[in-house]
C-alpha cells in the first residue's frame, strides 16, 4: 500500500469552525445525522412518506418509466372532448414517458384550456360604473355544446365584449414529480433549494433546454466522480441506492482496494454523485441536475474520507483514459500543501485536460484567503460555496484563483457590503441528496442532514458542464476552456461588479448556460 504522504482529506463539508475543532476530516458532514426522510433498501422506501421502489432498482424501466404515475407540478387536465368531459379541477395531467426513465407532460395531451369553461367580459349595463374595468365571469358550457360553440354564441349577446376559452398557462421549464421527504408530487423542491431559481442554479429551465434538443438530463456525457466510491451496485454488504438505476453507471475502479468494485463505504461520494445524476422523474426521493449523464465511480478516498496523492493521481488518469468528459474532485489538501508537493496530481490533471476533459474541484472549507489544491491548479475549474441566502458561505475558501461559486449550504459569511449576507440570522438549509444513513451499514438510505461545503458545491458545476456539452451549444466536443468560459460568462454576478475573490465569476446558472438564445462569446 502506498504511503500517505502528503495526506489528503475530503472537504467533507464541515464549516470552518468544525474543521478547526475536529481532527478527523468529514466528521462535520454527518454530525447531525438526522434524516429528512429515511428509506430502507430492504423495504424499498424512497423517503419518509415516499413511493416504494425496490432497492435493486429505481422503479423505472431502463429506458422509460413503467406505467409512470403522478402529475408534474403545474399540470392540468386532458384536452377537452366535444360534448362532455370532467371538470378541470378534477382532471389529472396526462403523462408520457421518454427514454431515460423520465416522465413529463406530453404537448399533444396537455390541456390548452379549462374543460367546459368560457371567460366572458361584459360592458355597458353589466359594468359596475362608467369607465370601470369590464366585469368578468367564468361560465360553464352547457351540455351539447363545445367551448368554441358556446363562446361564439355568447359573443352575439348585447353587452358582451369578449368570450374566450379559459386558456391555461404552464410553468416554464420541466418540474419532475419526485416527492422529496414530503411525499407529494414535486416535493423535491421543498428540500432542493439549490436547484431552484433565485439563490439556486435554476435546474427546471436547464432541464427543459436539454429536453428541447433531445438530450434529457445531459444524456450521452460521462462524469467521473473521483471520491469515496458510489452506492452503485448490489454486492455483498453493499446495496445500490434506490434512486440510482443500474444503467446510470459505466465501469469504474477502486484504487483503495485495488479492484474493479468502487463501492462507497463513507456516503460522501454517493451524495456527490446524487447532485450530479440522481434518478429524476421516477417518483423517488430527490432529483439530479444532469440526470441523463453516465456516472463513472472512481474510488480514491477510504471510509474515513482520506486518500493519498498517488491514488488520487491514478484515479484522475483512469477517468481521463476511460471516457469521462467531466471529472469532479470534491476534496482538498491542507492549505499548507504547495504545488511542488503534489506534482503527480498536477501531471494527471494536465493529462486530463490534454485529452479534452474538464476537471472541476472544490475550493476548500478552511475559510482561507486562498483556494486549496487541487482546485488551485490553473487547469481546474475551482468552485466556492454559497448559502440559501445567496451569500458566500462562511467556510468557503476564496481568492484570486476562485473561478465560480455554487450552492453549498450553511452559514452566511460576514460580508458587510453584501446585502445577501445575514450571518446573525439562522443558517439556510443544507444540501440534500439520497445516501446511506449508517444506521444499518451500507444498506439503509435516506436524506440525511449535515451535508454542507464546497464538496457539495462542486458537483453542481460538474453536472452543469455535462448539460452544456450535451446541449451542443459549444459544438459536438467542446474544449475544457470553452466549457469553463461558458459557465463563467453565464454566471449570475454576486458581490462587487465583475470577478471578485469572494464569488469568482458569480453564481452558477444552469439555465443560462444551456440557453441557446444566449450567444456564445
Amino acid at each position: 500500500m502506498p504511503s500517505r504522504s502528503p495526506l489528503l482529506s475530503t472537504l467533507l463539508c464541515a464549516t470552518a469552525l468544525a474543521a478547526a475543532m475536529a481532527p478527523v476530516a468529514m466528521a462535520g458532514e454527518t454530525a447531525r445525522g438526522v434524516n429528512a426522510g429515511g428509506a430502507s433498501a430492504a423495504s424499498a422506501g424512497a423517503a419518509a412518506g415516499g413511493t416504494g421502489a425496490a432497492a435493486g432498482g429505481t422503479g423505472a424501466a431502463a429506458n422509460g418509466v413503467a406505467g409512470g404515475a403522478g402529475a408534474a407540478a403545474g399540470g392540468t387536465g386532458a384536452a377537452e372532448a366535444s360534448g362532455g368531459g370532467a371538470g378541470a379541477s378534477s382532471t389529472a395531467a396526462a403523462l408520457a414517458g421518454i427514454s431515460g426513465g423520465v416522465v413529463l407532460p406530453s404537448e399533444a395531451t396537455r390541456e390548452r384550456y379549462r374543460a367546459r369553461q368560457v371567460v366572458v367580459r361584459y360592458g355597458g349595463a353589466h359594468a359596475s360604473s362608467a369607465g370601470a374595468v369590464p366585469k368578468t365571469r367564468v361560465l360553464r358550457v352547457p351540455r351539447g355544446l363545445t367551448v368554441a360553440q358556446y363562446a361564439q354564441k355568447l359573443r352575439t349577446r348585447p353587452g358582451v365584449l369578449s368570450a374566450t376559452a379559459n386558456y391555461v398557462a404552464h410553468i416554464s421549464g420541466w418540474v419532475p414529480p419526485d416527492p422529496g421527504s414530503a411525499g407529494i408530487p414535486a416535493g423535491w423542491s421543498q428540500l432542493q433549494w439549490n436547484f431552484m431559481p433565485e439563490t439556486g442554479v435554476d435546474a427546471p429551465d436547464a432541464w427543459q433546454h436539454l429536453l428541447d434538443v433531445g438530450r434529457p438530463g445531459g444524456a450521452g456525457v460521462t462524469v467521473a466522480v473521483v471520491d469515496t466510491g458510489i452506492a452503485y451496485a448490489n454486492r455483498g454488504r453493499f446495496k445500490r441506492s434506490p434512486d440510482f438505476s443500474q444503467y446510470r453507471f459505466v465501469r469504474g475502479w477502486d484504487f483503495v482496494g485495488g479492484d474493479p468494485y468502487p463501492n462507497d463505504d463513507n456516503g460522501h461520494g454517493t451524495h456527490v454523485a446524487g447532485t450530479i445524476a440522481e434518478g429524476t422523474g421516477n417518483n423517488i426521493a430527490l432529483t439530479g441536475l444532469a440526470f441523463g449523464a453516465k456516472l463513472m465511480p472512481v474510488k480514491v478516498l477510504d471510509r474515513d474520507g482520506e486518500g493519498d496523492s498517488a491514488r488520487i493521481a491514478q484515479g484522475i488518469r483512469y477517468a481521463a483514459d476511460h471516457g469521462a468528459k467531466i471529472i469532479n474532485l470534491s476534496f482538498e489538501f491542507p492549505t499548507d500543501i504547495t504545488r511542488s508537493q503534489i506534482p503527480n496530481i498536477l501531471d494527471a490533471i494536465r493529462h486530463a485536460k490534454a485529452k479534452g476533459v474538464l476537471v472541476v474541484g472544490a475550493s476548500g472549507n478552511a475559510a482561507a484567503a486562498a483556494v486549496a489544491y487541487p482546485a488551485r491548479s490553473g487547469d481546474v475549474l475551482s468552485v466556492g460555496a454559497t448559502t440559501q441566502h445567496g451569500c458566500q458561505a462562511d467556510y468557503s475558501n476564496e481568492g484570486t484563483d476562485l473561478d465560480i461559486v455554487a450552492p453549498g449550504g450553511g452559514v452566511d459569511n460576514a460580508l458587510d457590503d453584501d446585502p445577501n449576507c445575514r450571518p446573525s440570522e439562522p443558517a439556510g438549509m443544507d444540501i440534500f441528496q439520497m445516501t446511506f444513513t449508517h444506521t444499518n451499514g451500507y444498506r439503509r438510505f435516506g436524506l440525511p442532514t449535515g451535508f454542507i461545503g464546497t464538496s457539495m458545491a462542486a458537483p453542481h458545476v460538474a453536472a452543469t458542464a455535462a448539460l452544456v456539452v450535451a446541449s451542443g451549444i459549444l459544438g459536438p466536443d467542446p474544449t475544457p476552456d470553452a466549457i469553463e468560459r461558458r459557465l463563467e460568462q453565464t454566471a449570475r454576478d454576486l458581490g462587487p461588479p465583475g470577478k471578485d475573490p469572494h464569488y469568482g465569476a458569480g453564481l452558477l446558472n444552469a439555465a443560462a448556460a444551456t440557453d441557446p438564445a444566449i450567444p456564445v462569446t
